[in-house]
């Protein structure tokens, strides 16, 4: 035990000067702790943990000790928690916990378009009927399915309709994706739907100028360039994706393209690099060329470029995150520092996770930072090694993008797996044919565009870029119909990713033979992942669907209704089945289970047998009870969420509830938020 307490020391010392990229992966380490948690810590707690980080983190820059670097590892995990904590706080506002039915008035400040593909507004300033202020919503999320035509909702219009709100439902199964997690970070209070047209209730005001600019810039590219590539170039330009039909959307995701329409560290990079090109060669044929730093004055134009291009895109998360990271780039430019190394996506992660700590959960975070920071690390050590790429120039630039898009696609691979349930097998055909023109064409073109649109001509660089689009959306829907193009995973554990995150880290950050140590938790992982099981039975929160496992894939209760439900199921299967598939499997089947589905079916139901599990997603008669089985119908299921339910060997139901995984937290827990 000493000899290895001597040893800590000398290791340490010998990764001075390369631990900062360590920082990050504390700080994500404690923002992790704290959303595992089942009980959330009060106030005082938060603010105890946050003292303590501070203070470890002063000893940490006066210690002369070998183990500040521990020290520091220690603070940033406590300032990671704390942070995580404050973040929930500060965002905290009032949830609806029952269904709403009646007028809803509020203010447009966001368009896009849902999974079922009808247009859905995000409303602020909202005003319920009988509903205090201090109880209603910060924000309401609409799914609009009127069939009568009504006003087109623009942004920072005022509007009033009829709706259907309720809470933001929860996880579809225990331990999966927590729907209402995420609409607490995006302050949705309540989300539903309207069957009537809006109306219009007051016209936009200037306060929402820079929305307003989006969407007539949207207006605009669409007139141009009409149909599927208008809306894939207004998704490219404005991050504005409502007109995206969701058919273009599935070839893309197929075809791992999908990350084309996000506005992310590849376009705010390919456009802050055109810019810095254009400024600096613009600028070496003038005469201040040789007589002022032309490459600092190109890195801050581009960074107000990129600055400009975060505005227009409506400065989303993924946006802000490759902006964070664009700009720390840019600002070692300037001051004479590599732009491209491990420190800089480093404090680039960094300045991310303090902004908004949940994106360390989310998959644009970790596939954009997997991906960047395995580039660096590749490209670095063959940069600091002695075998170099090809040096004719053609060649070198066909190997650089070979190389690039395989290192991104295996470093993204995982994460890509885990939260989409697909591997799209010609991903790398795709990105091969499809991300060289978007650097050589559709970028530049596109800043071209917004450049005319004040003088009328836009066409001259939206036409150009048009072409590109269409071909990079023939590749995806091309590729899309080959057989085999997605295979279907299953869902892993909740310990695979952080294992597979960790062990790739280590591996790359850490200096020496020790870094192999790495390969530990990822060989873990890969055996958890390919042993991982399913639960052998679902419910849907509320028993409105039942899904058991076969061995021919999941059975499902019915072949209609929530579809959204059946699909996250399926897919978290990995089975490459759909709902009207597995509903066929539950026909004939003779396992001790009844689902009984609607008032109507309820009140007929009679008896059931002993040691039978019952779910209804009415209330059951009691005259139809019995002792010896297990029910589960309306009132019982109130409150518990979705189930996971396994019977052993010996006939016991053990039953695991949505509720209990997620634990007592301020997103679904209204006695937490009370109590904060």
């Amino acid at each position: 035990m000493a000899r290895v307490r001597d040893m800590i020391p000398d290791m340490l010392l010998a990764q001075r000067g390369t631990l900062f990229p360590f920082a990050p992966v504390c700080l994500g380490i404690g923002i992790a702790i704290y959303f595992a948690l089942r009980i959330e810590p009060p106030i005082w707690e938060i603010a105890c943990l946050a003292l303590i980080g501070v203070g470890f983190l002063v000893w940490h820059l006066r210690s002369q000790s070998a183990f500040a670097p521990l020290i520091c590892a220690v603070a940033m995990v406590a300032l990671g928690l704390a942070l995580a904590g404050v973040r929930a706080n500060l965002v905290a506002g009032p949830v609806i916990d029952w269904r709403y039915y009646g007028p809803l008035t509020g203010r447009v400040v966001d368009i896009d378009r849902s999974a079922s593909d009808a247009l859905r507004i995000t409303l602020d300033t909202v005003w319920l009927t009988n509903v205090p202020l201090s109880e209603t919503p910060t924000r309401v999320r609409l799914s609009l399915h009127s069939t009568i035509p009504g006003i087109a909702p623009e942004p920072g219009q005022t509007i009033s309709t009829t709706a259907h709100l309720g809470p933001p439902g929860g996880a579809v199964e225990p331990g999966g994706f927590d729907f209402r997690r995420h609409a607490w970070f995006l302050q949705l209070g309540a989300v539903g739907y309207t069957r009537v047209p809006l109306v219009l209730w007051e016209e936009a005001g200037q306060d929402r100028f820079i929305f307003q600019t989006r969407m007539a810039i949207s207006t605009r590219v669409q007139t141009a360039l009409p149909g599927e590539t208008g809306a894939f170039a207004t998704a490219i330009i404005t991050g504005d994706r409502s007109a995206i039909p969701q058919p273009v959307l599935q070839a893309l995701r197929d075809t791992n393209l999908a990350h084309l329409l996000a506005i992310s560290g590849l376009h705010m990079g390919l456009v802050s690099a055109f810019a810095f090109a254009v400024l600096r060669l613009g600028l070496l044929l003038t005469p201040i060329g040789q007589r002022w730093p032309i490459k600092k004055i190109a890195a801050t134009g581009a960074l107000l470029v990129a600055g400009v291009y975060l505005a227009l895109s409506g400065g989303n998360v993924a946006t802000e995150r490759a902006f964070v990271m664009v700009a720390v780039m840019l600002l070692a430019t300037m001051v004479d520092r590599r732009a491209i190394s491990l420190r800089a996506v480093a404090l680039a992660a960094l300045i991310v996770l303090t902004l908004r700590p949940e994106a360390l959960i989310g998959p644009g975070f970790q596939m954009s930072f997997a991906a960047t920071t395995a580039l660096v690390a590749v490209f670095g050590a063959i940069r600091d090694s002695s075998h170099d790429l090809p040096r004719q120039r053609l060649l070198r630039g066909v190997a650089s993008v070979v190389l690039s898009s395989a290192v991104a696609g295996a470093a993204t691979a995982p994460f890509a797996m885990a939260h989409f349930n697909q591997i799209a097998q010609f991903g790398l055909i795709a990105n091969l044919l499809t991300v060289p023109l978007m650097g050589l064409l559709v970028i530049p073109a596109a800043v071209l565009g917004i450049l005319l649109m004040p003088f009328g001509l836009e066409a001259l660089g939206l036409v150009p870029m048009g072409l590109g689009l269409e071909w990079i959306l023939h590749i995806a829907k091309s590729l899309a119909l080959w057989d085999g193009a997605v295979r279907p995973v299953m869902t892993p554990g909740s310990a695979v990713l952080p294992l597979i995150a960790l062990g790739g880290l280590f591996i790359v950050l850490w200096q020496g033979r020790v870094r192999l140590l790495g390969l530990v938790p990822l060989c873990i992982a890969v055996w958890l992942w390919i042993n991982a099981e399913r639960p052998a039975i679902l419910v849907a929160e509320g028993g409105a669907l039942v899904g058991v496992m076969t061995d021919r894939g999941r059975a499902l209760s019915r072949a209609k209704g929530s579809g959204f439900i059946a699909k996250v199921w399926l897919e978290n299967d990995g089975q490459g089945l759909d709902q009207a598939a597995a509903s066929t499997l539950w026909e004939g089947q003779t396992w001790p289970i009844q689902h009984i589905h609607g008032k109507r079916n309820a009140a007929a139901f009679q008896d059931c047998a002993d040691g039978e599990l019952i779910i209804a997603s009415a209330d059951l008669p009691d005259r139809a009870l019995s002792e010896d089985c297990v029910v589960y119908d309306a009132s019982a299921l109130k409150g518990k969420g979705s189930l996971s339910i396994t019977r052993t060997q010996s006939g016991i139901w053990q039953i695991q509830k949505a509720r209990d995984r997620s634990g007592a937290r301020l997103w679904n827990d209204a006695s937490v938020r009370q109590g904060q």
